[in-house]
């Protein structure tokens, strides 16, 4: 089970004699209690690797690429009111910028995970722990990419970056109102043909929704989050340390002061940056749940799933003993999330006994859908 554990080497297979034969090969069962050879690491993961790399390709030329919408924006009344003041503050430095966001938001879950295999010594849990992180981010990414490349907003400093010149809307210079240019009732609205400044930092600050740091911030600290709850069970069934509760709540704390510094520096509007914690939230969800048998059932938790033989809820797992903590009876060798008998035809689940009459299914006496989210 040990991540430096020497594999077993498995007998060699004879040759398929046919091409449905090979076929069923390609993605052969593996147990997840020995650390496989690369090539059948490889066998398990191209297609994901595969799929990132595009995904990754796809993002980087969306963010890349020029807004696509046209917006209107007012700039001053007649009497030099401006119209909109929460789009013209100054441009500031970056407290956090995006490359050390999205760095944070890898890394550090990386390195905790690698941390936590002091203990729990496994391959596979690293493996599918990394892996649903890198599926967290990569996803995130892309949503958020699209939605401020096609919807996108005016940025707090939007008009200090535009420096709009009021004289190209007129025949005649200096003049305000309605003018060649002009757009919506009154003439009151303009586009950025106005804009005098520098063109990068215009297409920047159209695509303020949703908040590219909040997005990657909340998807990587919340999959940490949600990987440290299984593995120290912080929500389970014994009466933890307070240290488990910080620890799992640290990442939590990460995201919220990387996404609020956005609010300090003026790039970005509160609700860009609900809308990207959203997003990165319901990917670092979704990710956890791919790649581990439950988010919120403490039994499950922790045990990262196998990607070629269905979890059975009610026989256990090789890696039910896959955690940090060792309290309760949790660690190597523990019993939690197992089916047990006695002489008697009796079954418990978790420690809570049941009778069941003899010859019953294993199966009849499995808990509610709703026990097992």
């Amino acid at each position: 089970m040990g991540i430096f554990t020497r594999r077993t080497r498995a007998a060699p297979a004879p040759a398929a004699t046919s091409r449905r034969a090979r076929r069923s090969r390609r993605m052969e069962p593996y147990t997840m209690a020995s650390r496989p050879s690369f090539g059948q690491w490889l066998k398990a993961t191209w297609l994901d690797i595969i799929t990132m790399i595009v995904l990754g390709a796809i993002g980087l030329g969306v963010y890349f690429a020029k807004p696509a919408p046209t917006r209107s924006f007012p700039v001053t009344f007649s009497d030099g009111e401006v119209v909109w003041p929460s789009v013209a503050y100054p441009l500031r430095k970056e407290i956090v910028p995006i490359w050390l966001a999205a760095f944070l938001a890898a890394s550090i879950p990386i390195v905790v995970i690698l941390f936590c295999q002091i203990r729990i010594r496994s391959f596979w849990d690293v493996n599918n722990a990394i892996i649903g992180l890198l599926y967290s981010l990569i996803t995130a990414a892309v949503f958020q990419v699209f939605v401020k490349w096609l919807i996108g907003g005016l940025r707090p400093h939007f008009l200090d970056v535009c420096k709009p010149d009021l004289s190209l809307v007129s025949n005649g210079p200096g003049a305000f109102g309605a003018g060649l240019n002009g757009k919506g009732f009154n003439g009151l609205y303009y586009t950025r043909e106005i804009c005098t400044g520098d063109e990068k930092q215009i297409n920047d600050s159209l695509e303020s929704m949703p908040s590219g740091h909040s997005t990657a911030a909340f998807a990587g600290f919340v999959f940490l989050s949600l990987y440290l709850n299984g593995k120290l069970k912080v929500f389970s069934n014994y009466h933890p340390a307070l240290w488990k509760l910080a620890a799992v709540y640290a990442p939590i704390l990460g995201a919220v002061l990387i996404a609020g510094a956005l609010t300090i520096d003026e790039f970005h509007h509160f609700h860009d940056i609900l809308a990207g914690g959203i997003i990165g939230t319901v990917m670092a969800f979704s990710a956890y749940r791919m790649t581990y048998a439950s988010v919120w059932d403490w039994r499950w938790n922790h045990i990262p799933m196998n990607r070629t033989t269905p979890f059975d809820f009610m026989a256990g797992h090789e890696l039910s003993g896959a955690t940090f903590t060792r309290a309760a009876a949790w660690g190597p060798g523990d019993r939690h999330g197992k089916v047990s008998g006695d002489s008697h035809g009796r079954r418990s689940w978790n420690g809570a006994r049941k009778e069941v009459p003899a010859g019953v299914p294993v199966a009849h006496t499995r808990p509610r859908g709703d026990e097992m989210v």
